[in-house]
Parts: C-alpha cells; structure tokens; sequence
C-alpha cells in the first residue's frame, strides 16, 4: 500500500470509530425513546432489555455506517 493511500486511511479509522459509536447511540436513544412505554412495567430482566437494545443496534447498523462515514471523512 502506498505511503499516502495507508496515512489516509489511519486518519479515517480513528474517527470513524468515534462518530460511529456516538450516531449508534443516538438512535439506540431514539429506540429506546420510542419503545419505553411497552417495556416499562412488563417485569422484564435487564438482560432481557440488553438483548433488546442489541438486536435493534444491530438493525441500526445501515443507518449509521453512511451517517458516520460521511461525518468522519478527512477534509482535504
């Protein structure tokens, strides 16, 4: 890999890692927000709730990837 292609691509992973995290949070938040009337009460685990917040994460994974790739883009 040339010295450009390889120095570009290591200022983009750190970030993106970054922003990456914070958007599946923010929609994490947002699901939670949406849904938190159907969980209170019910009696459930909090395992439960984590396996919850996992399988939607993992729904909200092609949301986020354009969002966080767009955000952590290098200006060049």
């Amino acid at each position: 890999m040339k010295k450009l292609n390889k120095s570009i691509t290591i200022a983009f992973i750190k970030p993106f890692f970054y922003t990456f995290s914070i958007v599946i949070f923010i929609l994490l938040m947002q699901f939670l927000w949406k849904y938190i009337d159907d969980l209170v009460g019910k009696g459930l685990e909090s395992i439960d709730i984590f396996k919850l917040l996992f399988y939607a994460s993992a729904r909200l994974v092609p949301l986020a990837l354009p969002i966080s790739i767009l955000l952590s883009s290098p200006i060049l």
